[in-house]
């Protein structure tokens, strides 16, 4: 009998002991299912938050090319037509998000040099209330602050993966220029950093419709 009550006792404490450890497995479950649906609003909202810079940097950047022939005088039709040495590339390489997130980080910081290279020639052609100057800095401005939205939502889905820098040395910047040379140089890294920006809104889209926050 005894023998028999022991045996119900341990009969007892092992359905306890299952129970609770059923219990704890759904709770873990939950909590997990808690965070993971908390990370994947965070990156949806990142995300939506960089696309809609990126579109209003994309519509700022066709108002200033426009801003800029009107500025340059005559031939300024045909200095985006020449093709100039050492202007970043606009294409976005990479085969998984990772990679395409962080080339995006890349080139947005490669064109910076050469917005601060056209703004200073700028300086020496316009008067200092041209609007084209007010809108290179806006738009240099708004651009360094994608490359930061950028950044910060590649690292809320990689987050174990550092943040993407340039490779190599400093960014290679055109030599000594004329007059006529900068207007080219000019036209030809605004419409370069335009079709960089349709690429980027693309890629957004694109990373928008898919389910890689689980990644």
């Amino acid at each position: 009998m005894n023998g028999h009550v022991k045996s119900m006792h341990f009969q007892q404490l092992m359905e306890t002991a299952a129970a609770l450890l059923s219990l704890l497995l759904v709770m873990a479950v939950d909590s997990t299912r808690t965070v993971a649906a908390s990370r994947n609003q965070e990156c949806g909202n990142s995300l939506q938050q960089t696309l809609k810079l990126t579109r209003l940097v994309q519509k700022e950047s066709v108002d200033l090319i426009k801003t800029y022939k009107a500025s340059q005088g005559e031939m300024a039709e045909l200095f985006c037509k020449v093709t100039v040495a050492d202007v970043p590339d606009p294409n976005i390489s990479g085969l998984e998000p990772s990679e395409r997130l962080a080339s995006i980080s890349i080139h947005l910081q490669a064109f910076f040099p050469h917005f601060k290279r056209v703004y200073e020639q700028q300086t020496d052609l316009q008067s200092p209330t041209s609007p084209l100057l007010a809108e290179l800095t806006t738009v240099s401005t708004r651009s360094k602050n994608l490359a930061t939205l950028i950044n910060s939502f590649y690292q809320s889905l990689f987050p174990n993966l550092p943040v993407p820098e340039p490779a190599g040395g400093p960014t290679t910047l055109p030599p000594p220029q004329n007059v006529f040379q900068q207007k080219v140089y000019g036209c030809v890294v605004l419409k370069t950093y335009k079709e960089l920006l349709a690429n980027v809104s693309r890629e957004l889209r694109t990373l928008k419709n898919k389910p890689i926050y689980g990644i």
